[in-house]
């Protein structure tokens, strides 16, 4: 490794055998069951397996104070690449160097013994990472004001909430010195304040103390703005590395990302009881684009199949600015024949469209995503196709005000003088 590099990862390679059908043998009790079960449904006793390479020759180089995001799609490989380099999984093939502590935080939970107090988990931690006490006592103070859970120290962590453990494990992991920081998504348990103060503190860390981050999120606002590089996965294999800006501009463009449409054709899964197939923009005059002139109003619409006759589905929409992050949520509460909420939807290809008022959105990149969910009951199908579009600059009075204003949406807004009033 050169002077600067703290991890060198070359040609790393992840196989798992998956099981395509077959009982186990034992010798148990319930093993002579499953043993006449075979018999009488002539089921093999061996089960066939199937390769599947979750990584492929992967090959890339970090060096001393980096924050580098790891994009890629559901099942690109981003998890499986954090586990082997936090050394909680072995790779099958390839080999990672690296200098210094590394520290990771990949599960809720993860490094805690459930019986141990937050204060002794504390103190663990610490020990794992090679600490002496007298180093843990320095930070100790600082580890529980950031984790805000004073209170609950001294209480077993098996009885803390999901966002509680993250609090704590993150403030451990932030603190207690490492020069490899690991996060995975495990941050979207939190609040979005703590979250805010989470990012806060990986930048701060890397920049002012010079330590290395490695981050998974979904959120390309949020890699953006934290991450100088990035890596980009698909499918297991090595894309590119580069400027963080870069790398979501061909992560988002790969593919047809650029044409304003995706459709989803694969077959449903067995018992599935509502499908999205498809979700594009259009402008104006109802063609599909991929870029939206500000001056003109345009449309998002989605298509799905019911599946299930039923009532009680929500299809929502979630608009994502690249630099801005959500912009709206909207969800689709169809009315029925006698104006009533709880609609039953029948089985069949359904279309809806909304639409984006012109002068509104600011000039930039935006993603579509889309779900399908029995409210507080089960989600019925996410759109895995994010679909991005632009919108274009345009000769409008909204368009040549908006320099200096901050703010993914530009809406007009009326002001009024009133008379002074003293209170």
């Amino acid at each position: 490794m050169s002077k600067n590099t703290v991890i060198k990862v070359e040609n790393l390679s992840k196989q798992y055998l998956l099981n395509k059908g077959g009982l186990p043998k034992s010798d148990t009790l319930f093993g002579s069951f499953l043993n006449g079960l075979r018999n009488v449904k002539n089921i093999t006793s061996k089960p066939q397996t199937e390769e599947f390479w979750a990584l492929k020759d992967i090959s890339f180089e970090v060096e001393q104070g980096d924050r580098v995001g790891i994009i890629g799609r559901n099942g690109a490989g981003k998890s499986t690449l954090l586990k082997i380099l936090s050394r909680i999984t072995p790779p099958t093939k390839g080999k990672i160097e690296y200098t210094g502590r590394m520290a990771s935080l990949l599960e809720v939970g993860t490094g805690f013994h459930g019986d141990l107090s937050g204060r002794e988990n504390i103190y663990l931690n610490g020990s794992i990472l090679g600490m002496h006490k007298h180093e843990i006592d320095r930070k100790f103070d600082e580890i529980v004001a950031f984790s805000e859970i004073e209170k609950f120290i001294d209480t077993p962590v098996k009885r803390y909430s999901s966002g509680m453990y993250v609090r704590l494990a993150f403030a451990v992991a932030a603190h207690l010195e490492p020069d490899i920081l690991i996060v995975d998504e495990v941050l979207a348990v939190g609040d979005a304040a703590f979250q805010d103060k989470c990012l806060g503190k990986m930048n701060e860390v890397s920049t002012k103390e010079g330590r290395t981050i490695l981050f998974v999120s979904h959120q390309m606002a949020v890699l953006s703005a934290l991450c100088n590089k990035s890596v980009l996965l698909e499918k297991g294999q090595f894309v590119g590395m580069g400027p963080t800006d870069s790398i979501i501009n061909t992560y988002l463009h790969r593919g047809e990302k650029n044409t304003g449409q995706n459709y989803d054709d694969s077959a449903p899964v067995k018992g599935a009881k509502l499908k999205i197939r498809s979700v594009r923009v259009l402008n104006h005059v109802q063609t599909t684009v991929s870029e939206i002139n500000n001056a003109y109003k345009g449309f998002i619409e989605i298509g799905f199949e019911v599946l299930e006759k039923s009532r009680g589905y929500d299809v929502s929409l979630e608009l994502k600015h690249l630099q801005y992050g959500t912009i709206f949520t909207t969800c689709l509460k169809d009315k029925d024949t006698e104006g009533n909420d709880n609609k039953v939807w029948e089985k069949g290809l359904h279309k809806y469209s909304i639409e984006l008022p012109m002068d509104l959105l600011r000039e930039g990149e935006y993603i579509i995503s889309a779900a399908a969910t029995i409210p507080k009951v089960e989600v019925l199908d996410v759109f895995n196709y994010d679909t991005l579009f632009s919108i274009l600059d345009s000769t409008s009075p909204v368009a040549k005000t908006t320099e200096g204003r901050n703010g993914a949406i530009l809406p007009v807004i009326e002001w009024k003088k009133t008379d002074s009033v003293i209170i």
